[in-house]
């Protein structure tokens, strides 16, 4: 007899994904500061994404920051995982917030 408390695929619940937003904001001349760096950044990113920790990443187009959603099990894991990027490293992102975010998973 199936788990009273688990959710069945038909409920809705079951079909949220809880993962984290990570905003970074970038500094002034962070359009400048980033090229050295931009490769690296990307590379690591999309290792993370391969690996599956990182659902989606990119900058805002007025180059204000950048969002990226990650599966981390806290804020804390989410922001450390971020803080480890070259950007925090070579102060290109000069703040980085965190939000919880329930995210409709693929193939529901």
């Amino acid at each position: 007899m199936p788990d009273a408390a688990a959710p069945s695929p038909a409920d809705p619940a079951a079909r949220i994904e809880n993962v984290w937003i990570v905003e970074g904001t970038y500094a002034p001349d962070a359009l400048e500061l980033r090229r050295p760096h931009r490769a690296e950044h990307l590379d690591r990113l999309a290792r993370l994404r391969d690996a599956g920790i990182v659902i989606e990443s990119g900058g805002y187009l007025d180059g204000s920051g950048s969002l990226t959603m990650v599966r981390a099990d806290s804020e804390e894991a989410a922001l450390d995982l971020m803080r480890d990027d070259v950007y925090i490293r070579q102060g290109i992102w000069v703040e980085l917030r965190a939000r919880a975010f329930g995210r409709l998973r693929d193939g529901a």
